[in-house]
């Protein structure tokens, strides 16, 4: 007997993801079901129902890439979203997550400016204690200058305010500094104090805690408008507060 052949086509049951959804039909063991418009493919167990399977091909997660290099062609994605979104990167592709500095991946020298979810890291004020472990190497760096006053003749140099202060005298006054590091850490400050314009000659009171040399507190000068500028240190928290002269009778 002669045989025939018959043309013939196998097609894989298929529709849409909605309508899947809706008659969530259950699957014949081995039976291949295809949404149209996602392209994800679903192979059926004989028990469970179509929205419990899991896909056997999701083509909507894949990132597009060359088969022959690592170069992608397209856009690398997590979950279907961009994983690589800046060009400031460079050629080799890292992974990044979103809080990652910027940099050039094939040296640790910094080609562009230093960055933070975009935004230059070295521009940004910081707000409290920055800690750093090792050596600190700069350029040039500023301190913050304060001016105090006094009321009810008192004065207060706070330590968390700056490391350099002034005080133009308007009456007697006692200084007290607060808000020192705490022992172990070392703290220093200047201080700058202005005789008044009518050389009053105001009287200053020194915290106990400030050793002198020799034990002896110097004399302000008492012209009008003269600037005397002292210097002091603390290593112990403010226990000990070692002050020196660093100028007197100053214009």
């Amino acid at each position: 007997m002669e045989e025939q052949l018959v043309a013939d086509k196998i097609q894989i049951r298929r529709d849409t993801a909605a309508n899947w959804t809706s008659a969530n039909p259950t699957l014949a063991q081995g039976e291949l079901g295809i949404e149209t418009d996602t392209l994800k493919v679903k192979a059926g167990t004989g028990s469970t129902a179509w929205t419990s399977l899991g896909y056997l091909i999701n083509t909507g997660g894949y990132a597009a890439y060359s088969d022959t290099t690592a170069n992608f062609t397209g856009t690398l994605q997590n979950g279907g979203s961009n994983v690589v979104v800046d060009t400031d990167i460079g050629a080799t592709v890292q992974a990044f997550d979103s809080n990652t500095a910027l940099y050039d991946a094939t040296t640790s020298n910094f080609t562009g400016a230093l960055q933070k979810s975009g935004s230059p890291v070295v521009t940004q004020a910081f707000t409290g204690d920055v800690g750093i472990t090792g050596e600190l190497l700069v350029q040039s760096y500023n301190e913050t200058f304060a001016a105090v006053t006094s009321s009810s003749n008192a004065t207060t140099v706070n330590c968390e305010a700056g490391n350099v202060f002034s005080h133009t005298l308007t009456e007697a006054t006692t200084f007290t500094f607060s808000n020192p590091p705490a022992s172990g850490t070392a703290f220093g400050f200047t201080l700058k104090i202005v005789q008044d314009a009518s050389a009053s000659g105001f009287a200053v009171t020194w915290p106990a805690a400030v050793d002198w040399a020799a034990a002896t507190a110097p004399t302000l000068t008492a012209a009008a408008s003269a600037v005397d500028v002292f210097v002091f240190f603390t290593h112990n928290g403010g226990t000990t507060w070692y002050g020196f002269t660093a100028g007197q009778a100053l214009a």
